[in-house]
């Protein structure tokens, strides 16, 4: 039987449809590097699962434990069987998770069958005396707190963007995982069409960069402004409920409590009031410039630099700037 490490944390990451790793994985092993030994377990298509090892290891997993799904079809359960088992081997300090769609499914289906504790939305992890401890912005950003387990392994879904962390590379070590399957009853995809969306721009949950506007832009076709300006950065566009309610953009834009949750290194606020709901999903961005003629808004209280003037004067001259710096 493998031995691992007693401090070992179980990083659970899956591959994309290019067989490469989730976008949140370097953040993942990051900062599972920063409490413990980092320990994968790939949730694979069939045929990803080598590939995505050694991608694994770049990223600072000591061992790699390659779960590779027979039926791709079949939704939920076999990332649960897979995490279940890897669980019981490794018998790991923490089980870290990215907070998206899939990694909340996971960590909600695994904690139910194992009555684990799990620590939702972290935007950073740490250790004390007794274990790992999770670290969340909650209540809108208006308080930091703490969580963990009172008893067993916690499962930690951490926020796309949120670790600046990076572990350091490490050779492969890599085995395929066998999966006894449980045979619970899992939902299964039939038939699908994909849908494919050209564009350059990076995709708003995880972006580095992100340009969001709100209802100052005043209509659908000045919104325009904000892409303009986030294909000069290459950031994500983001957008307010205010905005995406009044048909500027599709709600899929919409970053706040009830939309996507970013921690973006740079977020531009561009005629954002900055209601507590929208603030609920952005503030933690390591830098946020706001663009508004209300010098009363609520988002230059969160602001690292705030500019109190027309975003429709303003934004093109910095477009200018940004474009004739890249000359």
């Amino acid at each position: 039987m493998t031995e691992f490490p007693p401090d070992a944390i179980l990083v659970v990451v899956e591959t994309r449809s290019s067989g490469e790793l989730e976008k949140a994985a370097p953040g993942l092993f990051g900062a599972a590097a920063g409490v413990g030994t980092p320990i994968a377990l790939v949730l694979a298509a069939p045929g990803a699962g080598s590939a995505a090892a050694t991608e694994a290891a770049g990223l600072g997993a000591v061992r790699v434990l390659i779960a590779e799904n027979p039926d791709p079809s079949e939704l939920g359960v076999p990332g649960v069987d897979a995490l279940a088992a890897a669980a019981e081997q490794v018998q790991p300090d923490a089980i870290l998770i990215s907070h998206s769609l899939n990694g909340r499914d996971l960590a909600g289906r695994y904690a139910a069958r194992s009555r684990a504790a799990v620590s939702a939305d972290a935007i950073g992890v740490s250790r004390d005396d007794l274990g790992v401890v999770a670290h969340h912005s909650v209540y809108g950003g208006a308080y930091n707190v703490t969580s963990t387990s009172t008893f067993g392994a916690p499962v930690i879904t951490v926020r796309q963007g949120s670790i600046e962390a990076r572990a350091t590379a490490q050779p492969l070590a890599s085995e395929a995982w066998a999966v006894t399957r449980s045979e619970k009853p899992a939902a299964r995809i039939d038939a699908f069409e994909e849908a494919v969306a050209a564009t350059s721009r990076p995709e708003l949950r995880g972006a580095a960069k992100v340009v969001a506007g709100g209802r100052g832009l005043g209509s659908e076709e000045q919104f325009a402004l904000v892409e303009q300006l986030a294909d000069t950065l290459g950031a994500a566009v983001g957008a307010s409920r205010a905005a995406v309610d009044a048909g500027y953009i599709p709600q899929a834009q919409q970053v706040g409590q009830t939309g996507v949750s970013v921690s973006s290194q740079l977020y531009i606020a561009l005629g954002i009031s900055g209601a507590i709901q929208h603030r609920a999903g952005m503030q933690t961005s390591k830098m946020i410039v706001a663009i508004n003629k209300d010098s009363d808004a609520p988002i230059f209280e969160i602001a690292d630099f705030g500019v109190v003037g027309d975003l429709f004067k303003v934004v093109p001259q910095l477009i200018s700037a940004l474009e004739a710096r890249k000359k």
